[in-house]
């Protein structure tokens, strides 16, 4: 279980709290995991998602959480060099659009696309149902789509229609 999800745990982690506080949390969540082994369901990153939340709630104030979180994307969306194709400045921008998200909403498209968690995995880490999940999701992914059209790429301004489709592409609708 650990070397299966270990890695899964981290990411989701550092997208909620940033790299100083994760490999913590990961620990924590392990030791709760192997105290509690018998009632780890499978498969088990759903429930070790959810107690990698709980402790990120209990254990740090929700705004140093989200400024921690809004420094690490902004550091992954630095100016590309000049010599970069492209999609750098394309993910630099829709990383940009994304931090500028509310946190729920960037919480719900990192489960979705960084994660790769189904609606129903994903309903079980934030508490809702998969219905209301999906909901919750189409509209952050609107939002984060707008606000996308409105970070266009810093090289040159590209048109709304092709950062929305990158901004599908990086929120997972494609597997649909």
């Amino acid at each position: 279980m650990y070397d299966g999800c270990r890695q899964r745990v981290w990411a989701y982690v550092v997208s909620r709290a940033g790299r100083q506080v994760a490999d913590e949390v990961v620990n924590e969540t392990f030791t709760v995991a192997w105290r509690r082994l018998d009632d780890v369901p499978e498969p088990p990153l759903p429930w070790l998602l959810v107690v990698a939340r709980n402790i990120l709630r209990d254990s740090i104030r929700a705004e140093a959480r989200r400024a921690s979180f809004a420094a690490e994307v902004m550091s992954w969306a630095q100016p590309a060099e000049a010599d970069i194709a492209e999609e750098v400045s394309e993910r630099s921008a829709l990383l940009k659009a994304l931090a500028t998200l509310p946190e729920d909403d960037r919480e719900l498209l990192i489960l979705a696309a960084w994660q790769g968690l189904t609606p129903a995995q994903a309903a079980v880490v934030v508490g809702c149902s998969p219905l209301t999940l999906r909901v919750r999701l189409h509209r952050a992914r609107r939002r984060l789509e707008l606000a996308a059209s409105a970070c266009p790429p810093a090289e040159e301004a590209a048109p709304a229609h092709r950062v929305s489709t990158r901004a599908r592409i990086a929120v997972g609708k494609e597997a649909r």
